[in-house]
């Protein structure tokens, strides 16, 4: 069965999903839902299929996640997979689908409107500006900003999230504030608050936001990890989906 984490802040269909649930085996064990990983593509349509079935669409809009700031609006069918972070839609029945294994999946809605988004969030699509060219892009579509609720789902929490102290230089470069999302770790490195940093943001945009408060780091059940594959040298990892529809 499937496992789907929602926001109470969110009252539209939503919601960020578990591995369980899924049809996938190994270190894949679940619902992977990523086209890009070794997983046999057959078994990852498989995954993607229960989730759409799950938002009662036939499919999932899915963009080619880079890491930018870039946004598209969604009005149909995506021809193929453009390159893009964020989506947003006004049109009922698409369900948009965010791939993410430890950078932050966000969820936008502006119920009055009929306006929905979702961003896939890392440290450098955060710092970059895609959260807020998320609300813009909402803004275009006829939404109000005060009325957009944003919830960012699973992600690696801070003490998971060990950085070198080159990294603090690109957020301390942006803003000398940025120095807050930062502890010191052992000897050199530095842990940094990935979700403190993308609801600081959204906040500033003036979006009422909060986290699910899931690291997907410490909880290898549930979640997918990059870190923790990458920590346990495992040859790949799964991806898990946040979706969302109106």
């Amino acid at each position: 069965m499937l496992e789907i984490i929602t926001s109470d802040l969110l009252p539209v269909r939503h919601g960020f999903f578990t591995r369980k649930g899924g049809a996938s085996s190994g270190i894949f064990a679940g619902l992977n839902c990523g086209t890009g990983s070794s997983d046999q593509a057959e078994i990852v349509v498989i995954n993607r299929t229960r989730v759409a079935e799950a938002m009662g669409v036939a499919e999932l809009s899915t963009v080619n996640q880079v890491h930018s700031a870039d946004v598209v609006t969604v009005t149909g069918p995506l021809p193929g997979r453009p390159r893009a972070d964020a989506m947003v839609t006004a049109t009922p029945g698409i369900a948009l689908g965010i791939l993410t294994a430890d950078c932050q999946p966000v969820l936008f809605a502006d119920a009055k409107a009929g306006v929905i988004g979702a961003a896939h969030a890392g440290w450098r699509g955060a710092l970059d500006g895609v959260l807020e060219a998320t609300v813009d892009a909402m803004e275009a579509l006829g939404a109000h900003r005060g009325n957009i609720a944003a919830v960012i789902g699973p992600t690696i929490s801070q003490p998971a999230y060990e950085v070198g102290p080159e990294f603090i230089y690109a957020f301390l470069d942006d803003d000398r504030d940025n120095a807050r999302f930062f502890i010191q770790g052992a000897g050199d490195r530095m842990l940094f608050n990935l979700p403190g940093f993308g609801l600081h943001r959204l906040r500033r945009a003036g979006v009422d936001a909060e986290w699910t408060r899931h690291c997907t780091y410490r909880d290898p059940d549930r979640f997918f990890s990059y870190r923790r594959a990458t920590h346990q040298r495992e040859a790949d990892y799964g991806r898990l989906m946040s979706a969302i529809r109106l």
